[in-house]
């Protein structure tokens, strides 16, 4: 384990000693009070509703031993009650916290997996996780710790682990060079370029601009590995000036699925010579392991391992979860979050299931800005042509598949609830053994609660 001692801090983030012991240790940082444990150091972050660098007593009380914090917020503060314990001061502890991050990461010369996309960032990063962890001890992103805070406390828990996979999120442009600046990746992944957040960013172009930059931290011979079935990867291939290697179903890619059986809670293909299946439906798990392939193959793991690898992977929480209820209704839980491309990918796999009743319950999916109304329009229109029940579907921006559904004189049931809670009842009395229902729709529409609504009855 590489160690930090309180100097590297002050050297790194060009941070004061107000008190405390330059060659003190530190093995964990926590920016959360509520986690600190014995000897941590507590990094004070100032968020939108509160400032955490005020609770650094807070800190001291649960045994940290040295905390780091933003000089603005405690410049009045006097710490004479605190001998015996570490206080710096740094112009922004945000920064500061990038900065240690970048400094941890320069002690290790190991594979760091870094992934991007529109779609899939987590399933893909959970895959190659467990592709690597057949051959290494392997340090990933934990729940939504993507971002600019999150990422380089991720970093900051590098011990004895020799690889590290990192899921890079963005809404704006710029975003992404910085993590990607920070995590010095070995290995790049843009899973696909959709219409996540393009309320923020305005076109696809921008999104692909923006998803690209995870190649500006890239390490010197570092290798990107891209989805050629994407039309916006695949179309700007030539613009991209680093090592590329492809994955692909349909366009000639140096990794292949072919001979692909699709199963109803499962996919079987095969890469090459070597059968394949991972535990979860559709088209993007497929990808999504043709990725965790290629990355075993650039860091020379073996298509047994890496068969182990992909059959062990198991579906993070709230995505594509089946559940059975007492009703015998069985539920896919995949309400974590939604972009048009996902969405599109589930109702696949319910159209193509042997249920009695195939139903979609859709919950809004935001961040569209001006393209909201096209978006959810398509979606009616997609269902048109797909073997399915019944549709319910919750939030605003939903009416908007409703009317696309009636206009094409759209003969089956659907229902619209302004929230999940008010759905709970009707599903209560509408839902029936043998059924099966999608629960989808973005994160802040917390259909989550619907799901554990329908796991009790």
């Amino acid at each position: 384990m590489k160690e930090i001692l309180v100097k590297d801090i002050i050297r790194e983030c060009n941070a004061s000693l107000i008190m405390g012991d330059e060659n003190l240790k530190i093995e964990n940082f926590s920016k959360d009070t509520r986690e600190i444990n014995e000897n941590d150091c507590y990094i004070g972050i100032k968020g939108e509703t509160f400032d955490g660098n005020l609770f650094y007593e807070d800190a001291f009380k649960k045994g940290a031993s040295a905390c780091i914090l933003g000089k603005e917020s405690v410049k009045d503060i006097d710490f004479k009650d605190y001998n015996g314990k570490t206080i710096i001061i740094v112009d922004n502890s945000i920064k500061a916290l990038q900065e240690l991050a970048a400094y941890k990461r320069s002690l290790y010369d190991i594979p760091v997996i870094a992934v991007t996309g529109s779609v899939g960032k987590t399933s893909t990063k959970e895959i190659i996780s467990s592709v690597l962890s057949t051959k290494y001890n392997v340090l990933k992103t934990e729940g939504n710790y993507n971002n600019h805070i999150g990422l380089p406390l991720t970093i900051l828990k590098l011990k004895d682990h020799n690889a590290m996979v990192l899921e890079m999120g963005m809404n704006h442009l710029n975003e992404i060079t910085l993590l990607s600046k920070i995590a010095k990746p070995t290995i790049a992944v843009i899973t696909n370029i959709g219409t996540a957040h393009i309320g923020n960013l305005g076109s696809r172009e921008n999104i692909l601009k923006a998803k690209l930059e995870i190649i500006d931290g890239l390490k010197e011979n570092g290798t990107l590995i891209i989805n050629n079935d994407n039309d916006m990867l695949h179309n700007n291939l030539d613009k991209i000036n680093v090592n590329i290697k492809t994955i692909g179903i349909n366009n000639k890619s140096d990794y292949m699925a072919t001979d692909i059986v699709d199963e109803i809670f499962s996919s079987k293909f095969k890469i090459k010579d070597t059968d394949f299946e991972v535990n979860a439906p559709g088209e993007a798990f497929i990808y999504n392991s043709l990725v965790a392939y290629a990355v075993g193959k650039e860091l020379n793991i073996s298509d047994e391992k890496i068969k182990k690898g992909i059959e062990t992977f198991k579906l993070p929480s709230n995505r594509l979860e089946k559940i059975i209820n007492k009703t015998g209704t069985t539920i896919i839980n995949d309400t974590y979050n939604c972009s048009y491309d996902s969405l599109i990918n589930s109702i696949d796999m319910i159209s193509k299931s042997n249920y009695k009743r195939k139903l979609l319950m859709i919950g809004d999916i935001l961040e569209l800005g001006d393209y909201s109304e096209d978006i959810h329009r398509k979606i009616g229109s997609y269902i048109l042509n797909k073997d399915i029940d019944g549709v319910i579907l919750v939030g605003n921006e939903v009416k908007f598949i409703k009317d696309e559904l009636i206009k094409n004189n759209f003969n089956k049931d659907i229902n619209i609830f302004n929230n999940e809670s008010d759905s709970h009842e009707f599903l209560k009395n509408y839902l029936k053994k043998d059924d099966i229902i999608l629960l989808k729709g973005s994160n802040g529409m917390k259909l989550f609660n619907t799901a554990e609504y329908l796991r009790q009855i």
